[in-house]
C-alpha cells in the first residue's frame, strides 16, 4: 500500500490555543479513514491543513506528492487533486444544481460547456440526483443539497476526498442518504478522510479509525477499537454517547 496522504508531526496554534500538538498519520490509496474525537480535539483543523485552508506552524504534509506545507505550493494543483466537503453546502442559490457543478469545470478546468454538462450529469447520477439537475438549491432537502456538494467535488476527479462533519446539520433520515453515497464511494475505491460523529458508520465502513484527543492522535485501529478501547480517554468519549 502506498501512502497518498502523509501528515508528519504537524503543529498548529491559533493565538495562545495550541490546537495540533504533533499530529502524524498516513492514508493509503483507496483507504477510508474516519477521524473521531470531542469538539476541540483538533480533528477539523487537521483536515483543513491537508487542503491548505489552514497553514501549519511546524511539521510536514504531503498529498499526492505535493508538499502542502511549502509556502510556494501550487494551490490550484492541490485543489484539483483534493476535494473537500463541509457541513455547510456552500451552493450558489441563484444557480441550478447542474450549473453549481459545472462552474468549476468551466472556470478552473476550462472545459467546454457540453463536456462540463456531461460530467455534471454523471456525478449527479452517482449521488442519486440525476433528476434534480434543473432544480435550485432551495428546492432541495438538506440531504440532497449535501449530495450535490459531494457531486460538485467528484466532478473535479480528485484523488482524495475530505469530509468535515458533513452530516452534523442533518436529521437521521437525511444523514442516511448522505452516508450511503459515501459508502458507495468507499466501495468504488475513493481515498477518503472523514471527520465524523457517526460512530456506527465509522465502525462499519472505515478501514481505520483515528481517535484524536487534546490535539494529538490518541488511538488508532479498526472498527473493533470502538468495542474495546485501549485508553480510558476513548472509553470515556464513547461512554458519553458522542
Amino acid at each position: 500500500m502506498s501512502a497518498i496522504v502523509k501528515v508528519d508531526e504537524i503543529h498548529k496554534s491559533f493565538g495562545a490555543n495550541h490546537v495540533l500538538k504533533g499530529v502524524s498519520f498516513e492514508v493509503n490509496k483507496g483507504e477510508m479513514i474516519a477521524v473521531i474525537g470531542a469538539s476541540g480535539s483538533g480533528k477539523s483543523t487537521a483536515l483543513r491543513c491537508i487542503d491548505r485552508l489552514e497553514t501549519v506552524d511546524q511539521g510536514q504534509i504531503e498529498v499526492c506528492g505535493i508538499r502542502v506545507d511549502d509556502p510556494k505550493v501550487d494551490l490550484h494543483l492541490l485543489r484539483r487533486e483534493v476535494g473537500i466537503v463541509f457541513q455547510s453546502y456552500n451552493l450558489f442559490p441563484h444557480l441550478t444544481v447542474e450549473e453549481n457543478i459545472m462552474l468549476a469545470l468551466r472556470h478552473v478546468k476550462k472545459l467546454p460547456r457540453d463536456e462540463a454538462r456531461r460530467i455534471a450529469t454523471n456525478v449527479l447520477e452517482q449521488v442519486g440526483l440525476g433528476q434534480k439537475a434543473e432544480s435550485y438549491p432551495e428546492q432541495l432537502s438538506g440531504g440532497q443539497q449535501q449530495r450535490v456538494a459531494i457531486a460538485r467535488s467528484l466532478a473535479m476527479s480528485p484523488k482524495v476526498m475530505l469530509f468535515d462533519e458533513v452530516t452534523s446539520a442533518l436529521d437521521p433520515q437525511l444523514t442516511g442518504e448522505v452516508l450511503r453515497v459515501m459508502e458507495d464511494l468507499a466501495a468504488d475505491g475513493m481515498t477518503m478522510l472523514l471527520v465524523t460523529h457517526e460512530m456506527a458508520f465509522a465502525k462499519r465502513v472505515a478501514d481505520r479509525i483515528i481517535y484524536m484527543h487534546h490535539g494529538k492522535v490518541w488511538e488508532v485501529g479498526d472498527g473493533g477499537m470502538l468495542d474495546a478501547p485501549r485508553t480510558p480517554e476513548l472509553r470515556a468519549f464513547l461512554d458519553n454517547g458522542l
